[in-house]
């Protein structure tokens, strides 16, 4: 807190804010356990980032804040009556809700109510950067920060709402996409799941963080058994009352799962359910992602109930290696 804290005060003197270092949000990601250089920041990176300071573009702020991310992730939003919401985050690995190493910087020149603005955050979270997850894996460093100059009058809060909801889960697929050594982004959308969203969510991310299922993912491998178990493990653990006679799957858009019994017949749907992942894959150490591309896996519960949508991504030698030489 100390560190935090003399970092925050360096900043505010260079700013000459009036409100002193309360006026600064501080935030950071790195290496668990290791002391921050605070002194190092103070002196020397902090001036000379202040120095660097523009209002042409945010793209050098979302560049700047990358570490082993591949490519800086940006998003934007201009309103019918001209007020703006532009967001910029980073991450790469250690994903998993809630939100957890990542940062999210939404900026407006909206003028709304910080209440207003913190109910409208919470909820655009929940469906965005707390239903990812590229490896299972919390850390102690996440941010989200949302923050409004009100510059400009705003003529409608739900369009603001829509375009805050579309920003951020923009930028949380991109986390996905840009995940450690990431080949496929898996987008499962559930439906009629018999309990909360809360819930849905957990079920969602159970399947993306399977080993099994993102391995075979990786691999353009079909294997939809390891979908169905994945599904099966979870609610047996958490919801064993609960029926799924009705449930059904699909992958790719294609029903693999209904009434109770795979449907999976030849060679050819084998084919085209591979083709589909071969589709969407991107290159593990690719610069920028050559496409916007999703693994599609649909889940139906077949009665009402909540629907979401969470997004993960495989496993591939890349992010072992990544991880396997992070420090070294």
């Amino acid at each position: 807190i100390a560190a935090a804290e003399l970092v925050c005060e360096a900043v505010a003197t260079n700013l000459n804010l009036s409100g002193g270092a309360t006026s600064v949000l501080p935030s950071s990601t790195g290496v668990i356990g290791w002391r921050l250089p605070a002194k190092e920041l103070a002196e020397d990176i902090a001036p000379a980032a202040i120095e660097a300071l523009q209002t042409e573009s945010a793209f050098a702020a979302a560049e700047a804040i990358m570490t082993t991310d591949r490519y800086p992730k940006l998003r934007s939003k201009t309103l019918s009556d001209g007020t703006r919401i532009v967001g910029v985050a980073k991450g790469a690995g250690m994903i998993e809700p809630n939100m957890a190493t990542m940062l999210g910087y939404i900026m407006t020149d909206a003028t709304i109510e910080k209440s207003k603005l913190q109910g409208m955050l919470s909820e655009a979270c929940n469906q965005s950067f707390n239903s990812i997850s590229i490896d299972g894996d919390e850390s102690t460093s996440d941010t989200v920060v949302a923050i409004a100059s009100g510059l400009k009058p705003l003529s409608s809060e739900d369009e603001f709402k829509s375009a805050l909801f579309e920003v951020t889960q923009g930028l949380s697929a991109d986390l996905v996409r840009n995940g450690e050594g990431t080949g496929h982004v898996i987008r499962v959308c559930i439906k009629n799941f018999p309990g909360s969203e809360y819930d849905a969510r957990r079920m969602g991310r159970h399947l993306v963080n399977s080993p099994l299922v993102k391995c075979a993912i990786s691999g353009n491998d079909p294997n939809t058994g390891r979908i169905a178990g994945a599904i099966g493990s979870f609610m047996g653990k958490f919801f064993p009352d609960e029926s799924v006679d009705d449930m059904s799957l699909t992958l790719g858009g294609r029903i693999i799962f209904n009434n109770g019994k795979f449907v999976l017949e030849g060679d050819a749907v084998e084919k085209e359910l591979s083709g589909h992942m071969a589709d969407a894959q991107l290159g593990e150490t690719d610069d920028f992602p050559k496409h916007q591309n999703f693994v599609e896996i649909g889940i139906d519960f077949g009665n009402s109930g909540s629907d979401v949508t969470v997004l993960g991504s495989d496993l591939t030698k890349e992010y072992v290696s990544v991880n396997a030489d992070y420090r070294s």
